[in-house]
């Protein structure tokens, strides 16, 4: 519940001023405004989304949205009740985002290749009644992972209806058609709760990350507007999924707070996927991962495609190799710009620019932010030394929900603890040189190995393993499993494919190894521990 969470924005106000950022949100203020603003200036009939269905202006998706809201102010839900959000990037999940929060409600974003039991973990957490669900992971929603949850009321998207024990299923088109689709805002304060992500739960269970009313604003005036510099002109493709922070900006927050419009591609987008969508809708701005170039250039895909509607590349999550710049750039003759960011800060902290950018880095410090390098004390470190990156913006979560210990330890006096090692050189540019815990990111994901290793064990083959992130000759980072085997099982190609299956049942899909290598023995400290050093 809310008074067992402190969601006191310990930022201080003077924050963005003092590091020359033009910001300014009154006291009551509700983030919907971003999407609605559009009908006041006079977008009403100009393209919000494409998308397979065609296309969706914004005085139609406002209409959704209210209608949304409307509809979700008829169950009677007490302010700020939470809306759990299983969706697939298509119309309804922006519609069903805005509508949300401007009647008041706060929407719980979800990683669509959540397992059951996480499915049921976040409702119990988050105290969700109502969820959308697109058709397609209504099998999540098992008898299981609704047990024990105050679960009430489920809206079925991109697809019919269904009937599940203990909670009342309507279809998406059926239960909005009767509303208005005018909505008055509710008046929430711009520290008042927002919305929530998920992290990736590397440690232990996912934490839910809380954001408040004014920081999608923050994260444009600060990020957006200074390095992107969108107009109305501008079409914006994002690859990465909106429950993801980094998506949620470049698909709705930036476009939408200019006027510009989006593409959403629902399903996963693969290179195919990717090149059809730049051929048919023409985007301006890209914003993907190295994964994600890395699979287009060696694509066959990219052999025809045709990238000169694009006068901005962006990538995040992962660090950037010169080696992979170079192929997209000698390819498509575009620039790469990258950035990092977190879901607890919202968006990216640090970033490059078209005009001022260091192939490898993770660029300066964003306008609106204050960066420091601390040692493992805390303590404010020498320039010329590696450090602890700590963040503090105006877009900073106040906490994860239920989980004070979490809080405290990550989140202080509004500054975040990244837990990633970083150089900044003489010129202002971050360089990162690994986390100062054992989490590791694989495809922009963050992975525990440690989570890896216990999840293997439990397969009846395993012996011991020892789980290991590597770099690979492109930079980018991955995760290989040394496992012994017990006796009565072979080493084969099967094998290999049935460990990895069983890693993606158990866990996020993200986490299986991506390679494996059998051992006889894993060598051992005296202690008796492995011996990760000789893994290496």
């Amino acid at each position: 519940m809310i008074e067992n969470n402190d969601i006191t924005d310990k930022v201080p106000d003077e924050i963005s001023a003092s590091n020359g950022l033009d910001y300014y949100i009154p006291d009551i203020y509700n983030a919907s405004e971003i999407l609605f603003n559009n009908i006041d200036l006079g977008r009403v009939s100009k393209t919000a989304i494409y998308d397979s269905l065609g296309e969706m202006t914004y005085g139609e998706l406002c209409d959704t949205a209210s209608q949304v809201g409307n509809a979700l102010t008829s169950l009677g839900l007490p302010k700020f009740s939470r809306v759990l959000m299983l969706l697939d990037d298509t119309r309804a999940y922006p519609a069903a985002i805005f509508g949300a929060m401007r009647a008041g409600f706060v929407p719980v974003l979800i990683n669509t290749l959540s397992p059951s039991d996480l499915i049921q973990y976040y409702l119990e957490d988050s105290g969700a009644t109502v969820a959308f669900v697109d058709s397609q992971f209504l099998q999540l929603l098992t008898t299981d992972s609704i047990s024990n949850t105050q679960l009430k009321t489920v809206i079925v998207v991109n697809g019919k209806s269904t009937s599940l024990s203990r909670v009342e299923c309507f279809y998406w088109d059926d239960w909005l058609n009767k509303e208005s689709i005018h909505l008055e805002v509710v008046n929430t304060h711009k520290n008042d709760m927002a919305f929530w992500m998920y992290s990736s739960g590397s440690t232990g269970r996912p934490k839910g990350i809380v954001h408040l009313h004014h920081d999608m604003a923050y994260t444009h005036s600060s990020y957006a507007k200074e390095v992107l510099e969108l107009t109305e002109d501008d079409i914006c493709l994002s690859p990465p999924k909106i429950f993801f922070a980094y998506g949620y900006g470049n698909s709705l927050t930036f476009p939408f707070t200019v006027g510009a419009s989006t593409i959403l591609i629902s399903g996963r987008p693969d290179p195919q996927k990717v090149f059809e969508s730049i051929a048919r809708y023409k985007p301006t701005v890209f914003f993907g991962l190295p994964t994600l170039y890395n699979s287009m250039i060696n694509d066959v895909s990219n052999k025809d495609a045709d990238l000169d509607c694009l006068r901005l590349c962006i990538s995040a999550a992962e660090t950037l190799s010169q080696d992979l710049y170079n192929a997209w750039k000698n390819r498509f003759a575009l620039n790469i710009i990258e950035g990092l960011g977190s879901t607890e800060v919202l968006h990216i902290y640090l970033s490059n620019t078209s005009r001022n950018f260091k192939v490898g880095s993770a660029g300066k410090k964003v306008k609106g932010y204050e960066v420091e390098l601390r040692n493992d004390k805390g303590v404010r470190i020498k320039k010329d030394e590696p450090g602890i990156l700590w963040v503090r913006g105006d877009s900073n979560s106040p906490c994860y929900w239920n989980k004070p210990d979490k809080t405290k330890e990550t989140m202080k006096d509004g500054w975040i603890y990244t837990g990633d090692r970083f150089e900044v050189d003489d010129d202002g540019f971050y360089y990162f040189k690994g986390r100062a815990d054992d989490l590791i990111k694989v495809s922009g994901q963050w992975v525990y190995p440690l989570e890896i290793e216990l999840c293997l064990v439990g397969h009846p083959c395993v012996k011991e393993c020892a789980v290991l992130g590597v770099e690979l000759v492109d930079k980018r980072m991955s995760t290989k499993a040394f496992v012994v085997l017990n006796e009565g099982y072979k080493e084969d190609n099967v094998l290999t494919r049935d460990l990895k299956d069983y890693a993606k049942e158990k866990l996020l899909p993200h986490k299986y190894p991506r390679s494996i290598v059998y051992l006889k023995s894993l060598p051992k400290t005296g202690s008796g521990k492995i011996d990760r050093q000789k893994l290496n």
